[in-house]
């Protein structure tokens, strides 16, 4: 059965278009953060065109193109998803590009502000954690949620290269 270009795929379907076996998205899940397929009941996987769209790039970039895990890892740091979907042939609306960008550096600023509180935290012990830091790592929590909200709007607006 055909599936049209906006529906979701499952994590066989995906794995048989992109030509990699399941086990493979399931790891690239655990090396690649900017890989977050939807989850819904029991862990099930599901795929946005979007999704397809940087995973193609990813293989492209490991199996075509030589990169090692480490060095896919830094291309996205460096020049983000707009590099990884390049390598697979697709284009996204600048618009949204730039959206999705800036909520990518908003989660780099999250995670840098829990680098910097982590060390006190760990120093201190659970139970020896001021209120202050505390506090500090809750909020840097919730701003790590909406930026995940907000890159998976931006993800499911984002055009494919099929369309």
């Amino acid at each position: 059965m055909l599936k049209g270009p906006d529906a979701f795929r499952t994590i066989s379907e995906a794995a048989d278009e992109l030509g990699v076996p399941q086990h493979v998205l399931r790891f690239w899940e655990t090396k690649f953060s900017f890989i977050r397929p939807m989850k819904r009941a029991g862990g099930r996987r599901f795929y946005r065109r979007q999704d397809l769209d940087v995973l193609r790039g990813v293989r492209s970039l490991l199996h075509e193109e030589g990169y090692t895990i480490k060095g896919v890892q830094r291309l996205h740091k460096e020049q983000g998803v707009r590099r990884l979907m390049a390598a697979a042939g697709g284009e996204v609306d600048p618009g949204l590009l730039a959206e999705l960008e800036a909520a990518e550096a908003d989660a780099q600023r999250t995670v840098d502000l829990l680098d910097t509180d982590l060390p006190a935290a760990e120093a201190a012990g659970p139970a020896g954690m001021t209120p202050e830091t505390r506090a500090r790592l809750k909020a840097a929590l919730d701003e790590m949620r909406a930026v995940k909200t907000r890159l998976d709007a931006l993800l499911a607006q984002t055009p494919s290269a099929d369309s």
